[in-house]
């Protein structure tokens, strides 16, 4: 698994957000898309892309992509 690729993938799943905004250390949570159904959406990529299948309270634990990213790779 690499960073800028699940950087890329976090991206993916923000549809009104420029791709430039995101990088490691970029809190999604704080982007004026974030809401409960991109959650959901970056929640079934990682099952997908990654065959990670994330909690929503395991996911609430991460703030950044960076954290998001390390919190994925611990589970694989």
């Amino acid at each position: 698994m690499e960073l800028n690729n699940f950087i890329k993938n976090i991206a993916a799943q923000f549809d009104d957000t420029d791709v430039s905004v995101f990088a490691a250390d970029t809190n999604f949570r704080e982007l004026d898309e974030w809401s409960s159904l991109v959650a959901l959406a970056v929640l079934n990529m990682l099952e997908k892309k990654y065959a990670v299948k994330l909690l929503p309270t395991e996911m609430r634990s991460a703030n950044t992509i960076q954290e998001l990213f390390d919190l994925v790779k611990s589970k694989q």
